[in-house]
């Protein structure tokens, strides 16, 4: 089975009411762990990969890791994903590369640092959406600027000083079109997002249900939404790392946005510390090995681990083969008929 659309996906996870993760990939020992957990728990997934992602491994290469992975999990529904396309050249390469689905991030300039304005944002992102649309492919844009930074992407700060504004969603939605939006509720890339277990006054959650009602219907993403659970960060810790206490989004605030029109999360700083976690507790504990299969294998394990726990707390457990897959030619021609135009989803048209 070929690889399929994130729209697709997400207009499913809306009829279920579950949300989806999207798992940051850039080596196959992830890919397989994130297969593994979609099979284990029979869930749709959608796997992504990072400008540097995509630097580090090489296009081909991981392009080819996705196809293996669509050949020997025929029955798990997989979009692969750009996340945070930083231009129209980066979201157009990864169309024709053959990505389902990509993330024109128009709220930072090309640097990925660099807050833009909103008609600058509307004008890029409104560009991709006409040509990823021509060819059946999906978009994810972005409002509001996301605190830290991740893969040399970001503003830092701390992700309250560009909160969405939920009148410029709805214009946003309007005027680009995307497929689903990205929204700046007080989150950070990365794994430092909170000093405490955060509250209302650094996580504003008010501000998604208040974009939900606006935009009912309109495909809710929820990014830097790792947890940073504090057993990883303790093996981590007990095996040589230094991390510094800190605080991701709790799964119960993931949850609550998926109740209120949230349909991708995106996890990948969970990922990293289960994988760095495993690969120090062989190193500290046998210190004899060097065969990377060693060390790799437990890594894998931890990470495919705790992908199935993420999955079955999203929801999409067990909804891998509710629904019919369709191609990206199946899907240009939705958009080209309008019956995949995104325009009366905006509430009140």
């Amino acid at each position: 089975m070929p690889l399929v659309t994130m729209r697709q996906l997400l207009d499913e996870a809306a009829k279920g009411g579950y949300g989806v993760g999207a798992f940051n990939v850039n080596n196959m020992e992830q890919i397989q762990a994130i297969m593994e957990a979609a099979k284990e728990t029979s869930s749709p997934v959608i796997i992504q990969a990072s400008r540097g992602a995509r630097q580090y491994a090489q296009d081909r290469y991981l392009y080819h890791l996705m196809l293996a992975a669509a050949e020997l999990y025929p029955e798990i529904p997989i979009a692969m994903h750009q996340d945070h396309g930083n231009s129209f050249e980066t979201c157009k390469s990864a169309i024709e590369l053959g990505f389902t689905s990509v993330m024109m991030d128009g709220s930072l300039k090309t640097d990925g640092k660099t807050p833009t304005d909103f008609e600058e944002n509307v004008e890029v992102t409104r560009r991709v959406v006409d040509f990823a649309h021509e060819r059946g492919v999906t978009v994810e844009g972005e409002i509001g600027v996301l605190g830290g930074i991740e893969d040399g992407h970001g503003a830092g700060g701390t992700g309250l000083e560009h909160v969405t504004d939920p009148d410029q969603a709805v214009e946003f939605a309007e005027r680009t079109g995307v497929d689903a939006l990205a929204i700046a509720i007080g989150t950070s890339h990365g794994a430092y997002k909170f000093s405490k277990k955060p509250d209302g006054s650094v996580l504003k959650m008010d501000i998604l249900i208040e974009i939900h009602k606006r935009l009912p219907k309109t495909h809710l993403v929820m990014h830097g939404s790792s947890s940073v659970p504090k057993d990883l960060q303790e093996i981590v810790n007990k095996y040589g790392g230094h991390l510094k206490e800190t605080w991701g989004v709790p799964v119960e605030e993931i949850q609550l946005g998926i109740r209120h029109g949230v349909r991708k999360i995106n996890v990948d700083t969970d990922n990293r510390l289960a994988i760095t976690g495993a690969i120090r507790k062989v190193f500290a504990e046998s210190p004899e090995k060097f065969d990377p299969r060693d060390y790799m294998k437990p890594a894998r394990d931890a990470m495919h681990k705790l992908v199935a726990e993420r999955m079955t707390q999203f929801g999409q457990a067990g909804h891998a083969g509710d629904y019919v897959q369709k191609s990206v030619a199946s899907m240009a021609e939705g958009y080209r008929d309008g019956s995949l135009s995104t325009q009366p989803l905006v509430a009140g048209r």
